[in-house]
């Protein structure tokens, strides 16, 4: 998926495993399946979840990374009434693989598939939105440049957007309503954020969320920032329940629509033939924000 990707197999994973952590070493050690782009993740034994990233970086970069991901994750912890992993463990390079690592508990329940979960799922998700928007910045700002900041801080990424999904989508109108998405004016206030409500990181029980996965984003942004599952995950129903339960004003729902623009663009045309199913998730999220814009 990505240039120079890392190869993380269960063979290299139980190696590291026992060299590192010997009092697990007696663990089954085993791959799961999924449409995730940034870590490879195995199970180990029933509890345990280990998380390796596949993308080359710096040793020290990835390690801050994942410290700061714990870090977030014990802010979080017990703050909303859905679960998310607990970190367990950092690991470091070795049996052949280069950077360090991280051990999580493992969430039961399934991903969700962004086909259009319930009314009552969107509203757990507001609720949890809501109870990450609780948490106080403490002062903190954002400070990236990815998604939360200003949109048209994103120009040039869109434009490399559209210039690589020619022949893949319609581009004419998307490059239109980014032109107008992007003059879309940023509220003074910064709320804390989850960041990347995509499907993928959405777990799902017996039709209700049960779970939220991956904080390497978690911190304060633009408020509208977390509302890119009114479009990647619900249909107009969910989505409508979703946006009421959050009481979100007209100014903020078109924001948080640019944000969900911003990310389905780049799925489409990265992932069209190493990860097709983000690719589809993104060609489903567009079409979902072109029927809201469409004149009626």
């Amino acid at each position: 998926m990505h240039p120079g990707q890392l190869t993380v197999s269960p063979e290299m994973v139980r190696e590291i495993v026992a060299e590192q952590f010997p009092r697990w070493r007696d663990l089954p050690v085993r791959a799961v399946p999924g449409q995730g782009t940034v870590n490879a993740i195995f199970r180990i034994g029933d509890r345990l979840a280990a998380r390796f990233p596949v993308q080359p970086g710096d040793v020290d970069s990835v390690r801050r990374s994942l410290s700061d991901e714990a870090d977030a994750a014990r802010e979080l912890a017990g703050r909303t009434r859905f679960p998310i992993p607990e970190p367990v463990a950092l690991g470091a390079p070795g049996a052949g693989y280069p950077l360090p690592w991280s051990v999580q508990t493992w969430l039961p329940g399934v991903v969700a598939t962004g086909g259009g979960e319930s009314v009552a799922f969107a509203r757990d998700l507001a609720e949890f939105v809501r109870g990450v928007r609780a948490i106080g910045t403490r002062g903190r700002t954002f400070q990236e440049d990815g998604r939360g900041g200003v949109l048209r801080s994103h120009d040039a990424w869109l434009r490399t957007c559209f210039d690589h999904s020619e022949g893949l989508l319609d581009v004419g109108p998307l490059r239109r309503l980014w032109a107008d998405m992007r003059e879309l004016p940023r509220p003074d206030r910064d709320v804390m954020t989850h960041r990347d409500l995509i499907p993928g990181n959405v777990l799902v029980s017996g039709g209700r969320l049960a779970g939220v996965l991956d904080l390497g984003c978690f911190g304060p942004a633009d408020p509208a920032v977390d509302l890119v599952g009114a479009w990647h995950l619900l249909e107009p129903g969910p989505r409508q329940a979703f946006r009421d339960a959050l009481a979100c004003d007209d100014l903020e729902w078109a924001r948080g629509r640019a944000w969900a623009f911003e990310q389905a663009m780049g799925l489409v045309w990265y992932y069209a033939e190493s990860n097709p199913a983000m690719s589809l998730l993104g060609r489903r999220t567009l079409r979902r924000i072109l029927a809201d814009t469409s004149p009626e």
